[in-house]
């Protein structure tokens, strides 16, 4: 059974620095795509950044140049460092799942496991 242990977030200034942390268990191997969303209440859940198995990276155009994902296989953890944050960053980050490569993967649907959610707030 796949189960994604997010950590990591909180509350920062405009500006600031954050990361937050995704511990994937479960997967036989390493050959799954490791992503993060981020969602705020009434909009849809979007694509913020995805990694592949050999540490291949894409972003939103939103977020490029800002923040960074990173992947220990060994851990089976993925990380994101965010930086030069602003408040349109703020809302619930989710870590996603799904095996194989991260080629397709910018949509929810794309995505089969799912952790719970940490909370980023960036207040001006």
């Amino acid at each position: 059974q796949v189960q994604l242990l997010e950590s990591g977030g909180g509350s920062v200034q405009a500006a600031g620095s954050l990361s937050v942390s995704c511990v994937a268990s479960g997967f036989s191997d390493d050959n799954f795509c490791l992503a993060w969303f981020r969602q705020t209440p009434g909009k849809e859940r979007e694509g913020v950044a995805r990694i592949s198995p050999h540490s291949a990276s894409f972003y939103a155009d939103s977020v490029k140049g800002r923040f960074i994902i990173s992947r220990d296989n060994a851990k089976k953890m993925a990380v994101l460092r965010m930086n030069s944050l602003n408040v349109e960053d703020t809302g619930t980050y989710f870590c996603a799942a799904r095996e194989g490569l991260c080629v397709s993967g910018k949509t929810p649907s794309d995505f089969r496991y799912w952790g719970q959610g940490t909370q980023v707030t960036v207040s001006s």
